[in-house]
């Protein structure tokens, strides 16, 4: 039990180092695991980097350079144009909009790349009289529900490494439940920074338009000159609407909506879809059709978030090895209701992600949490995505890069302080409303049936 006990030691404390330094942790851990396996547990070196995930690896880098691409073109930047532009005034449907906006980029590869939409749309809030923390949380909830989609990285370590332990976690009831659950925080965030008020006031811009529009059509029948006050005709379209899509960014949009058909058609027809190789093969086509995008999208690759992962989960198998995972779960097992431990694992995932990285949490706990599954009585999917969820939803917290990010782009300085104060309130109340509601929903029932 002790060389277990001191593994597990020198896992945590890689962490703190890493902090401490602002040293890469994947570099860290992989090293350190190299260290344990050879002198701990006396594992040959092969048997060590046999526990780095490839598959994973190759999800990684496929999806990151496929849509690494699609914003070396433009497509990406094309997309975000035309979908504001189709909202027009209606100012209510913002920060539903960068919601939506934000976890459709958040879903391609790197939940962080939904970070591009932070100052657009901190700038429109202020434009728009939106209050900054309701535009910053329909942001971070976003990135959120878009980070578990099948394509994005959350998601891709979350089920990864379930199925590698043999769970059967569906990709995309894991997505589900995650834009099931921000959406449910994107309507408390309207309720309580000012989405109401949007309300009344997209109310009376409507009933303003309407009148305008017939105070219009009235001038023309009187024969008089149409005054040019009060913006472009809605006769004439916008500049946004005057450039279409390129050939290239037309075939970048049929091969994305080609993808995400492939994941869901082969899902729905019983088989196993590797989003990586479909990835990879997807982004061959489009480096032919546009070598230059292909080469911009190379930097792309996510190579940062594959050493972080890679080093984490190779670790963790020196741990399972060593058997300090059994002995977790032996813990769990102790605390004598499954339900508790359950509880218990998520609230650490929360804590600790609103302070590190949520990245390194899912690749640390998801496998440290395989114990407590295997020990019977909780259903795994269900604790594998409310572990998950409950590691990203308080992410907005200013400790965070997601909330440094939102307080940054806040355009208001005065505001700042505020967002500082409300993120903080409200990414550290999520630690502990996140595993309540996730595991009272998720595995309680379980647990009871």
């Amino acid at each position: 039990m002790t060389i277990q006990l001191l593994a597990l030691a020198i896992f945590v404390g890689v962490f703190a180092v890493s902090a401490w330094r602002n040293a890469h942790l994947g570099v860290l851990m992989f090293a350190a695991a190299s260290g344990v396996g050879l002198g701990l547990a006396g594992m040959p070196i092969d048997d060590i980097i046999d526990g780095f995930p490839i598959d994973i690896l190759v999800l990684l880098v496929g999806v990151t350079y496929f849509f690494g691409i699609a914003h070396a073109n433009g497509t990406i930047d094309r997309i975000i144009e035309v979908t504001l532009a189709k909202v027009g005034h209606r100012t209510v449907l913002l920060p539903l909009v960068f919601f939506l906006l934000t976890a459709v980029i958040s879903a391609m590869g790197s939940p962080l790349g939904g970070l591009v939409m932070a100052p657009i749309g901190m700038m429109v809030a202020d434009r728009r009289a939106i209050d900054p923390m309701l535009m910053a949380l329909s942001i971070g909830t976003g990135l959120s529900a878009g980070a578990f989609a099948p394509t994005s990285l959350f998601g891709i370590v979350t089920y990864g490494t379930a199925h590698q332990a043999g769970i059967e976690l569906n990709p995309f009831v894991l997505f589900v439940v995650a834009l099931v659950v921000n959406l449910v925080l994107l309507v408390a965030a309207y309720v309580l920074f000012g989405g109401l008020k949007l309300v009344h006031r997209n109310a009376v811009a409507e009933r303003a338009v309407a009148l305008s529009a017939e105070d219009r059509l009235i001038t023309v029948g009187g024969g008089r000159n149409v005054p040019r006050g009060g913006g472009t005709s809605p006769e004439l379209p916008s500049e946004t609407e005057r450039n279409p899509f390129t050939p290239n960014q037309i075939v970048t949009v049929m091969a994305m909506v080609g993808l995400i058909g492939a994941v869901i058609g082969m899902s729905l027809a019983g088989m196993d879809p590797d989003i990586g190789v479909l990835a990879f093969a997807l982004g061959a086509v489009l480096t032919l059709v546009d070598p230059q995008s292909g080469n911009k999208a190379i930097p792309r690759i996510d190579w940062s978030t594959v050493l972080l992962v890679g080093g984490i989960i190779t670790f963790v198998g020196v741990l399972d090895k060593l058997g300090s995972v059994d002995l977790l779960g032996e813990f769990a097992g102790h605390i004598g209701v499954p339900l508790l431990s359950a509880l218990f694992i998520c609230l650490v995932a929360g804590l600790v992600s609103a302070f590190a990285s949520t990245t390194g949490m899912l690749a640390a706990l998801v496998p440290l949490a395989l114990p407590l599954v295997a020990a019977g009585g909780i259903p795994g999917w269900a604790l594998m995505c409310a572990l998950g969820v409950c590691a990203s939803i308080v992410d907005v917290s200013p400790f965070s890069t997601v909330g440094a990010t939102l307080v940054a782009t806040t355009v208001d300085e005065a505001q700042r302080p505020r967002m500082t104060r409300l993120l903080m309130r409200w990414g550290l109340s999520m630690v502990a409303i996140g595993p309540v509601l996730l595991v009272g929903a998720l595995v309680l029932p379980g647990t009871v049936l």
